[in-house]
């Protein structure tokens, strides 16, 4: 409920402080006192569109804050929760209003900075206000559904029809998708079996890239090996039958020397010289048989070093073509080479599901058909119960509106069927509040048909069937009892007293009636000082409450009838 409304520089108003309490308050005083400009800035609070034609002249900026205490279980904190702003559930909530003197506007939720959007969304579900130019709520046929679900169908009921839908669209949507991959395989199925076939001839293996790049590098390095061997090993043999080797030319060189050493020992042995040339060529001979050994032995050991690092052509041949085969297959399909073995599997999948899919997709759709009769039952059990409910909820409101001079009305909940395909969690038909004003007039939209009064009193009807249904703590009635008086105003003032039992009602009235009806009384009024007029509130106690009743039954002058006439209307009704 609405607890206080401060006003600060909002057109007549300089400052104004007003402390609400439950139950059913009363608005009065005299026309142009400032009964509008009061909603008005209620408004802003609410998030209604300003304009910079509402500060007071002279004042830089116009604020407006309005504290509602709310109930711990209210939705609004999850949903205030949602967009981050602080509010501890049961505690006040604080809507807060500033508008420039050049126009600009902002507004605060609990000090958290919002826009204008969720300020209304918020407040809707804090205040409503039915007036006679513009209603709220039920007005909204948005709202009938939920309305007449609060009022007469059991929560259970609502769930299961709510679960039905739920699992009836998933299997819907489990369908589709079968469906899809069905027929999106079906085209593909040419190049899906070429491209299974091709993958699977060539059956790559997680890690396989690695593996063959591995070996073709150690196998290129056992072919360069092979290549130094041999071109060290072709060093030492002839390059051709004209050509000798250097074992050939050791050979050569060693029969040379040989004719150098004397066959046998000279005759004449004191005539010689010293045989140093004999000792030297001996040397060399020696050296070059040394030679010619070590040369065989190289030819030896670069023989069985050839042997030994013999590559194999064909086996790096095959290594790389089947590395190469690889590579072009995974820049075909755009994957990674790793990722070979995991397309084919997808692939293979995707063929198996083209064989089997008309058999699963036919268990689907059976599936999906049981699932959307199960909604359908429990969806024509709430239509049942809710055809029940809007009767009864006709009858409550009928009930109401002859007291307040609408007995020629005739109240509609109309249940108005919906195509299947545009069913949802909440059944198969949408409601719809529907009024007659006028015997043999059709009924229309609540809010097309009936004129200003009218439907101020009608939502006064309705509010009292559907009291503590909507979650709404408070609801303002902008001059519901206009064009009414007498008993029609007294028993509007009564039901008005009758709701506040349920919500908190605030009621901007000239009808004497209903105002003595009220809980509690403020009285609007106008002030000039040097040369300023302010509007102001004041609350009223129990005399001051008779003279403004006895103003309003007398005019300017009151008599002490109408001061008698208003004590009789403020006695307690038994």
């Amino acid at each position: 409920m609405l607890t206080h409304l401060s006003i600060r520089d909002v057109v007549l108003i300089e400052a104004l402080d007003l402390n609400l309490h439950p139950g059913f308050t009363a608005l009065t005083g005299e026309t142009g006192a400032g009964k509008s400009i009061l909603l008005d800035s209620l408004g802003l609070a609410m998030g209604e569109r300003a304009n910079a034609g509402l500060v007071r002249s002279g004042a830089e900026e116009a604020r407006v804050t309005a504290c509602f205490e709310t109930p711990a279980s209210h939705a609004i904190y999850a949903q205030l929760e949602e967009q981050g702003i602080p509010a501890d559930k049961g505690e006040p909530l604080v809507l807060r209003r500033v508008i420039s003197r050049e126009g600009r506007s902002r507004a605060w939720i609990n000090d958290q900075p919002v826009g204008l959007t969720l300020l209304r969304r918020m407040a809707a579900q804090l205040i409503e206000v039915q007036g006679q130019h513009e209603q709220m709520g039920l007005a909204d046929a948005a709202t009938h559904r939920g309305l007449l679900d609060a009022y007469g169908i059991k929560p259970a009921l609502l769930k299961k029809v709510a679960q039905a839908f739920t699992h009836w669209q998933d299997l819907n949507l489990s369908l589709t998708r079968a469906q899809q991959a069905l027929e999106e395989a079906a085209r593909e199925e040419e190049w899906l079996r070429h491209t299974v076939d091709e993958l699977s001839t060539l059956a790559p293996q997680p890690g396989e890239e690695s593996q063959l790049a591995q070996q073709r590098h150690a196998l290129q390095q056992a072919e360069r090996r092979g290549e130094a061997v041999a071109a060290a090993l072709s060093e030492l043999t002839p390059r051709d039958r004209r050509s000798t080797g250097p074992a050939a030319a050791l050979r050569a060189a060693s029969r040379a020397l040989l004719r150098l050493v004397p066959s046998s020992p000279s005759s004449d042995s004191s005539t010689s010289e010293p045989d140093v040339l004999a000792t030297r060529t001996t040397e060399a001979l020696s050296a070059l048989e040394n030679a010619e050994n070590a040369l065989a032995e190289a030819e030896s050991l670069l023989s069985r070093l050839m042997a030994d690092t013999e590559a194999n052509p064909r086996e790096l041949e095959d290594t790389e073509e089947r590395l190469f085969a690889l590579r072009t297959a995974a820049r075909k399909h755009n994957v990674l080479v790793d990722d070979l073995a995991a397309l084919l599997a997808q692939l293979t999948n995707r063929l198996s599901a083209l064989e089997n899919g008309a058999t699963e997709l036919e268990g689907l759709r059976q599936a999906a058909e049981d699932a959307r009769l199960a909604y359908r039952d429990a969806a024509q059990n709430l239509t049942d119960a809710r055809t029940h409910a809007a009767k009864k909820m006709e009858q409550a409101v009928t009930a109401e509106l002859k007291p307040i001079k609408l007995e020629k009305a005739r109240f509609l909940a109309e249940l108005q069927p919906l195509p299947p395909e545009q069913w949802s969690r909440h059944g198969m038909e949408q409601v719809i509040f529907l009024i007659a004003a006028n015997p043999g007039q059709p009924p229309g939209p609540i809010a097309k048909v009936a004129s200003g009064g009218e439907l101020s009193r009608l939502m006064l009807a309705l509010k009292l069937v559907l009291a503590g249904q909507s979650g709404i703590g408070t609801l303002i009635f902008d001059e519901i009892d206009a064009g009414v008086g007498g008993a029609t105003a007294a028993a509007i003032g009564e039901r008005l007293h009758r709701l506040a039992l349920s919500v908190q009602v605030l009621a901007v009235t000239h009808s004497p009636q209903v105002a003595a009806s009220a809980d509690a009384h403020l009285r609007i009024g106008k002030q000039t000082r040097n040369g300023q007029t302010a509007t102001h509130a004041t609350p009223l106690a129990q005399t001051e409450r008779r003279e403004e009743i006895a103003r309003m039954l007398a005019g300017d002058t009151i008599t002490d009838a109408a001061r008698a006439a208003a004590a009789s209307l403020l006695e307690p009704k038994k």
